[in-house]
């Protein structure tokens, strides 16, 4: 087990698993904010870091440097350098995560060594670790998707500094830019509009500089169907359109951007055009793959489930609900054959809702009953803004005059006012969707 901390500063590095690289980069950004002139380019020794936290020193360290260690911690200089209270919490030893941390620790630690390169084993594990991240998103919680997006990121900007190899920087970029368009999703998905807009940009933009469309592909649509549920569908046609023009996309790329740009022709009220692109996204390809939406897939893919859902819900947009009900069932039983460990609940309670909204164009309430069961299954931390921007949709159905003395309907939308409640974005205090999507 670990010893005991000597000193407060030492449990709050602990508490956020920082080494020494990790704390020195936290203090070197906190120093460039809060303080000016030469004083800017303020840093840490690592043997003044293992002085610190081991609480061998005799006098506090420069006022600069204190001043910097309280804005980083919001704790007072002397109260770091002293003992921790006596009433903290004990640690707990968890084996599992002492394990996780060393490997992490000294697979880290061993890249240090090179001095103009990375280890081609370090830049392995990156790639393996985005890779991983997208094909788990669907059965991992968004807010853990967005802290490891976040680890990874600057995991790559870090390692890009440390290498002079033109390759490396290449796919440095590559995945920095990946694990932004993983944060750009999950902030989506946490009903984040703005963030995941910034966010999308900057995917784009380490595509741009990587020289690699099938990112700055992916940018583009996330981009696009952010703008129609921001209420901007010209914008997002637009976006999905120019997307479409990279080079190098493969099939999959393809069908997910004719996808959305079906969607914000539906949210314009262009049927025609709308339905143009709906037949394009079903299209059978000519066997084009990419090396994201293909060789790394999970979130960067497009399952033929996500597809159904989305081309549902463009066919309610033009009003066509008997197209809906026939895609949006469709999505559901191919979301509901995949294995669990690779069903996105979220497709299912989508399509779910898809299929409750396409039965109640139709006046049936009892089948549109039966289809929330989908929806109502899907975890709190799984419940994205796409799947609330859904039930929106069929709450406003089921607020129609001619269920207005029509218990069950009532029931239902009171059933959605509580599954909404219980979302992440909604405890994140996100602000309301106008849009269904």
């Amino acid at each position: 087990m670990r010893e005991t901390p000597q000193t407060l500063l030492k449990v709050f590095v602990d508490q956020r698993r920082w080494r020494y690289v990790d704390f020195e980069r936290h203090f070197r950004r906190s120093a460039a904010e809060l303080l000016d002139g030469g004083a800017r380019n303020l840093t840490v020794s690592e043997s003044q870091f293992r002085r610190w936290t081991a609480g061998r020193i005799q006098t506090l360290p420069g006022p600069d440097a204190c001043r910097v260690l309280e804005y980083m911690f919001g704790t007072d200089a002397a109260t770091l350098f002293g003992p921790p209270p006596s009433d903290l919490p004990a640690p707990t030893f968890n084996l599992e995560d002492e394990i996780d941390m060393t490997a992490r620790d000294a697979q880290n630690e061993a890249g240090t060594a090179a001095a103009a390169s990375i280890s081609d084993i370090a830049l392995d594990q990156l790639r393996d670790d985005v890779s991983t991240l997208a094909r788990e998103y669907v059965t991992t919680p968004t807010y853990v998707v967005f802290q490891k997006a976040k680890e990874m990121r600057e995991s790559a900007e870090v390692n890009r500094e440390r290498t002079q190899v033109p390759a490396q920087q290449q796919e440095l970029l590559i995945i920095a830019g990946q694990a932004c368009a993983l944060l750009a999703t999950a902030a989506f998905d946490l009903g984040s509009l703005d963030g995941a807009r910034r966010l999308s940009r900057s995917a784009a933009l380490y595509g741009e500089v990587a020289r690699f469309d099938p990112l700055r592909a992916f940018a583009g649509g996330t981009l696009a169907y952010i703008a129609y549920f921001s209420g901007r569908p010209a914008e997002a046609a637009r976006l999905a359109r120019t997307a479409q023009a990279f080079n190098g996309l493969g099939d999959v790329a393809q069908r997910r951007l004719a996808a959305i740009e079906a969607r914000a022709f539906g949210h314009l009220g262009n049927v025609s055009s709308a339905q143009m692109a709906l037949n394009a996204s079903t299209t059978d390809g000519i066997g084009r793959r990419d090396d994201l939406h293909d060789e790394v897939g999970g979130e960067f893919g497009f399952s033929l489930e996500r597809l159904a859902m989305s081309n549902a819900s463009t066919c309610l947009l033009i009003g066509d609900g008997g197209q809906a009900e026939q895609i949006a069932a469709q999505a559901l039983d191919l979301a509901r054959s995949r294995p669990s460990a690779t069903r996105s609940a979220r497709v299912v309670g989508g399509a779910g809702a898809d299929l409750a909204a396409a039965r109640l164009l139709r006046d049936d309430l009892d089948g549109a009953a039966q289809a929330l069961e989908a929806m109502w299954a899907v975890p709190n931390e799984q419940r994205a803004t796409g799947l609330l921007t859904r039930a929106a949709l069929v709450r406003r159905g089921l607020a129609n005059d001619r269920y207005a003395q029509v218990a069950l309907a009532a029931e239902l939308g009171e059933r959605i006012e509580d599954f909404t409640r219980q979302s992440a974005p909604h405890q994140l205090g996100a602000g309301p969707l106008t849009i269904e999507g």
